[in-house]
């Protein structure tokens, strides 16, 4: 494990702590930046002044779930502006679209030419991220996922090109989170630690940042669900998800993000909710193949791996505990794809293929099942 040889790329400047939002743009004028563009949510992009910007600031608005589509008016926009610098303000929607953005902006390439790995070229702008929610980690990262209308799969795009020159980690940005959004992107956040942890691929430099997140995520998560004007929790979340996103780069996710998918792509439950409503069935199913790593994992959570049921049945009440109903049914997902679902989930051998243990589409379907 030690041998092999890995690359841990973090950003180039994090600032961290309360207020620190509003900073942003005094420090874009000290690089003389002047001319931002900014990609956010509906919501972040109404409050712009957070970050010390003119509300006037040109805004692209970017959808939950973004695909090729969204991206080409991105671009489109932001090249008519003319940018020197893109923030990305939101969850990782937001930000993976930003880093797209970033790459293509001062050039005339499509999104063929640059998905996939170390394809984007290097940028003529700055990149700055700021994330509203503590879930994605792509504030950390190189790679950006983007949907494709016609098959809806998930395109990776992965460039230290798409690094970010600037992370901002402002907990005051998150109070106004609700409680459902807070849990199912804090479990987000959960399943990159583990799915990090716990892969082939697993590697001791990454290991302790995926196990400190697990930790404050267990220590954190239930006060900024239940009490989300607990400052010290959301700070502790955003660094969490900080966490959790140095570890995708190196390592990546597995099982649990390749059955995730498809109730995103297809049923467009957001990719919190859906991390959240397999986690426990990938957290069991792979108890078998990594046991030591397993139990670390509960016990910062709260119980004890004696077995998969246990694990599985521990993990949804402690899922539960932050108001989630985690049965699959409640969130209108039809019975009849399940099948269809377990083929796609399959097909993603990009994550699969690292996972613990081997899963084939026949395991995957069972997950749905106990998941329904």
């Amino acid at each position: 494990m030690m041998r092999r040889v890995i690359e841990v790329l973090q950003p180039q400047r994090l600032q961290t702590g309360t207020g620190a939002a509003g900073f942003v743009a005094g420090l874009l004028a000290d690089t003389g930046r002047t001319r931002p563009v900014v990609i956010a949510d509906a919501f972040n992009a109404t409050r712009l002044d957070a970050l010390g910007l003119d509300p006037a600031t040109p805004c692209h608005p970017v959808a939950p779930e973004p695909d090729t589509d969204g991206l080409a008016g991105a671009l489109q926009a932001a090249r008519a502006a003319q940018p020197d610098v893109i923030i990305g303000f939101g969850g990782g929607s937001a930000m993976d679209m930003a880093k797209l953005v970033a790459v293509m902006v001062g050039n005339s390439l499509g999104f063929d030419d640059v998905s996939g790995p170390g394809r984007a070229p290097s940028r003529s702008v700055m990149l700055v991220q700021v994330p509203t929610t503590a879930g994605t980690g792509s504030e950390a990262g190189t790679r950006a996922l983007l949907t494709e209308p016609g098959t809806m799969r998930k395109i990776a795009t992965e460039s230290p090109h798409m690094l970010a020159d600037l992370v901002v980690l402002d907990p005051e940005l998150t109070l106004s989170l609700p409680p459902a959004i807070t849990a199912a992107t804090g479990i987000d956040a959960l399943a990159h630690c583990v799915e990090v942890f716990t892969s082939r691929r697993a590697h001791p430099m990454i290991d302790g940042f995926a196990l400190q997140g697990i930790r404050l995520i267990g220590q954190n998560l239930h006060n900024a669900v239940h009490n989300g004007n607990d400052s010290s929790a959301r700070a502790a979340m955003l660094l969490a998800s900080y966490y959790g996103g140095v570890g995708l780069g190196p390592v990546n996710t597995t099982a649990g993000h390749a059955v995730a998918y498809p109730l995103g792509t297809r049923h467009h439950l957001p990719h919190g909710l859906a991390n959240a409503l397999i986690f426990p069935h990938t957290l069991a199913a792979n108890l078998s193949e990594c046991p030591e790593k397993t139990a670390q994992i509960c016990d910062a959570l709260g119980f004890a791996a004696t077995d998969e049921a246990a694990v599985r049945d521990g993990a949804i009440a402690w899922c539960e505990s932050l108001g989630l109903d985690m049965c699959l049914r409640a969130h209108n997902v039809p019975e009849t794809d399940l099948p269809e679902m377990a083929a796609e989930a399959h097909a993603i051998r990009r994550l699969l293929d690292f996972n613990p243990r081997d899963l084939s589409a026949g395991d995957i379907l069972e997950l749905y099942k106990a998941a329904y």
